[in-house]
């Protein structure tokens, strides 16, 4: 039986937060001609939309900037990293005839800038923004396993926040919450959910575990 693991990529295979935060912050500090600073930034500023926060700091037309500066924002602000145990992981799925995939906001073009060759040449299908109605939409991760030509009941979706959960959900694919990301974990317990993983470690073959048939549940796997 063939099966797949689909995953997010900010949060749950990327630290990306020093990333997003300095591009909030610089965009906003380009539009509205003053210093504003990550510190300036709403706590909630990760798991919001980037127009929200742009428009709580009072960013006219947020929309229209975000699409002309945050690629160059992105590509200036701190650089991204892997989290520890991540690529092994991977690696360790893919040695035991695993399909894998990912479902994430992040365009095309921008993900060579994020996630280093090792991880991208891991990966069997990518479904980024422009090619899927974006999640909550089930869209994505329907479109990943039918390029895989893996059932939804045969695969596991980790992402990071309740939208994660919710495309799962809406896609019939066993959820797993990285409890290590940028939603936290109070937001991935619920229906569909398998397990919520504590550590990027929990990345590894004992993922297969949670795409059998089973109740829907939100526990701690702990290592």
């Amino acid at each position: 039986m063939k099966r797949a693991v689909l995953f997010d990529v900010d949060g749950v295979l990327l630290n990306s937060r020093g990333t997003t935060l300095g591009a909030l912050a610089g965009i906003a500090t380009a539009a509205l001609g003053r210093r504003v600073t990550t510190a300036d930034l709403p706590p909630d500023a990760l798991s919001l939309p980037r127009a929200e926060v742009l428009t709580a700091l009072g960013v006219p037309h947020p929309d229209e900037v975000l699409g002309l500066w945050w690629d160059v924002a992105v590509a200036t602000a701190p650089r991204p990293y892997l989290f520890p145990g991540v690529l092994e992981g991977l690696s360790a799925l893919k040695d035991v005839g695993t399909a894998m995939g990912l479902v994430t906001l992040q365009s095309r073009t921008r993900l060579p800038w994020l996630l280093p060759p090792a991880v991208l040449d891991l990966m069997d299908v990518i479904v980024c923004w422009e090619d899927a109605e974006p999640k909550p939409s089930p869209a994505g991760i329907l479109q990943a396993l039918n390029g895989l030509a893996v059932s939804p009941q045969h695969a596991l979706f980790v992402g990071d926040s309740g939208i994660d959960r919710a495309a799962a959900r809406a896609a019939e694919v066993p959820f797993s919450g990285a409890g290590w990301g940028f939603g936290g974990p109070d937001a991935l317990a619920g229906p569909g959910t398998r397990a919520v993983l504590s550590t990027p470690s929990e990345i590894g073959t004992g993922l297969l575990d949670l795409i059998e048939p089973a109740p829907d549940l939100a526990r701690s796997k702990r290592s």
